[in-house]
């Protein structure tokens, strides 16, 4: 690590008392972790994550992405997925700092930018890229503020503009246009996502979606599974799977209350699909989260 990155990190390690921060910048968190036994459930949003030490793998569907120190990732939507984090052995743990997007001020700053020449096409909704001088430049700025809390109403935004700008510029610069962008099939996806999410504990069928997205059935499964890497009821199925795991460990249903409360009819069906997902089942799953919170 040269000397910029160790100062980058410096300031974000004095930033971060906790596991995770919701910090004096709006839409910015600081995250810490001394790395995870293995993989859990995790929900995205429309985000940039950097991080600045250690690596993260998430994977969903058949796609697995893992991006370590020095790289970020930008999430175009809400997904379910399933991520370990991995501290550095020589280092240290974990750290990494997250962005949600807005895609109003997107726009707004698209709409100050020359025109770029995308091609046409859906992409992964997810994907990572290195980082760059100037975007580690921003970030230390970022970081830097979280200290001078009484600059913050003056300076966020300007160092949140910079920062999109950057993103823009950059390689996934198309990804973060197609999300404040009212063309092309990402904007009809997260439209699917947002009524799939509204409606996820009841059944419902493909051509309910596309309708509700103004899109064809064929064209719904074709688009929804180049971005999201899953169909729209495996989507709402791992929505499903998310929300028990929460009630469960938050001690709020046992197993078959909880399956019943997502939309499940049957208690066994949801304990294999369970199994399946978390690759344990919810007793076990269950067990193992209480003792790794003993130890944490």
């Amino acid at each position: 690590m040269d000397t910029h990155s160790s100062s980058l990190l410096e300031a974000a390690l004095r930033n971060i008392p906790t596991r995770t921060v919701k910090s004096t910048i709006p839409r910015i968190e600081l995250h810490v972790d001394q790395g995870q036994a293995g993989e859990n459930a995790c929900q995205y949003r429309a985000m940039a994550c950097f991080i600045l030490q250690g690596s993260k793998r998430v994977s969903f569907g058949d796609k697995v992405l893992h991006y370590a120190s020095g790289h970020y990732l930008v999430s175009a939507l809400d997904l379910p997925l399933m991520g370990q984090v991995y501290g550095d052995a020589n280092k240290g743990p974990y750290v990494a700092l997250t962005l949600v997007l807005d895609p109003a001020l997107l726009n707004d700053l698209i709409l100050s930018m020359p025109a770029a020449q995308d091609y046409e096409g859906s992409e992964l909704g997810l994907s990572t890229a290195p980082m760059t001088q100037e975007l580690e430049d921003v970030l230390a700025r970022a970081l830097v503020l979280m200290d001078r809390p009484q600059d913050i109403p003056v300076l966020a935004p300007l160092v949140e503009r910079e920062l999109l700008y950057r993103l823009l510029s950059g390689p996934r610069g198309k990804l973060l246009r197609q999300i404040a962008s009212a063309k092309g099939p990402l904007p009809k996806v997260r439209k699917a996502i947002a009524w799939i999410g509204e409606n996820f504990n009841r059944p419902i069928k493909v051509d309910d979606v596309g309708a509700a997205c103004g899109m064809s059935r064929a064209s719904l499964n074709r688009s929804f599974r180049e971005i999201t890497g899953l169909s729209p009821l495996q989507y709402q199925k791992q929505l499903r799977l998310l929300e028990a795991r929460r009630l469960l460990i938050g001690g709020e249903h046992n197993v078959s209350g909880a399956a019943f409360a997502v939309g499940y009819e049957s208690s066994s069906q949801f304990s294999r699909d369970y199994l399946r997902h978390f690759e344990a089942s919810p007793s076990q799953d269950l067990r193992r989260t209480m003792h790794a919170g003993s130890e944490a």
